[in-house]
């Protein structure tokens, strides 16, 4: 059972860990802005980033419209909504479901491979010996791999509503013989502007903070090689709730100008 003190004490450590995280971006903002700029590295991490995640964000997209249409179908049908279908599936994935589930991806994909990569790097000495060597490791390892989480994410999440609505529409088209024409017209005449414009922001914020744990917890690593499974582990854990908070503030913030 725990005591008081030991939640104080965890109370203590999660409050640190955020302050120096937060000291941590501000680092990161000082260094973007900063020249002389990795444009190469830059490059390969959107890259790697980007190509080596697609396969997986397409498949998740792909299973999430599947789904949500086998299971909301069947409920509306016995409404006589199933015309109601398209808009209702289009809005789900490009509002929330769509970018939540993308970048739950990504963080178990993309931040733990930066926290256990950083991490094996500081455990083995290398982010040490550039330093050394009078190279700036952070604007080269961490400067980098932020930026491209930052760009990739809203295309991969862009790539994954995709897919989602087409793996959608196949539910339509076998179950109701919908046409590719009407299930997409009835999608794109749902959907407005201040449907799309909020959950591709959010996007960028769920790109950073990806980047931005993975990179914390790798570049800090403890020494030793449990240390680097920490690292990982700790990176998917806390990036998952933040995106959680990042989604409950948008979604809030959104609801304020939809009332306005």
């Amino acid at each position: 059972m725990l005591s008081i003190q030991s939640i104080g004490g965890q109370l203590n450590r999660f409050f640190i860990e955020i302050g120096e995280l937060s000291y941590f971006a501000g680092r990161y903002f000082k260094e973007a802005v900063r020249p002389p700029f990795e444009y190469k590295e830059l490059l390969r991490q959107c890259y790697s980033m980007g190509n080596r995640s697609l396969l997986l964000v397409a498949i998740t997209g792909f299973i999430i419209g599947l789904v949500l249409t086998l299971q909301t179908r069947p409920t509306l049908l016995e409404f006589g909504a199933v015309s109601w279908i398209p808009s209702m599936v289009g809005i789900s994935i490009v509002r929330e479901i769509g970018p939540m589930i993308t970048a739950l991806v990504c963080a178990g994909r993309i931040g733990s491979g930066i926290g256990a990569e950083l991490g094996s790097m500081r455990v083995t000495e290398q982010i040490d010996a550039m330093e050394v060597s009078g190279t700036n490791p952070f604007k080269y390892l961490v400067v980098t791999r932020i930026l491209a989480t930052t760009l990739m994410i809203p295309l991969l999440v862009i790539v994954g509503d995709a897919i989602a609505l087409y793996g959608s529409f196949l539910v339509e088209n076998l179950k109701g013989n919908v046409s590719f024409t009407l299930y997409f017209n009835q999608v794109f005449d749902a959907l407005e502007f201040g449907d799309i414009v909020p959950a591709t922001i959010k996007s960028f914020f769920f790109g950073f903070a990806i980047g931005l744990v993975g990179c914390f917890k790798g570049y800090y690593c403890k020494k030793g090689t449990a240390g680097v499974g920490k690292a990982a582990n700790s990176a998917v854990v806390f990036t998952s709730l933040l995106l959680f908070i990042i989604d409950f503030i948008a979604v809030f913030v959104a609801d304020i100008f939809y009332e306005l």
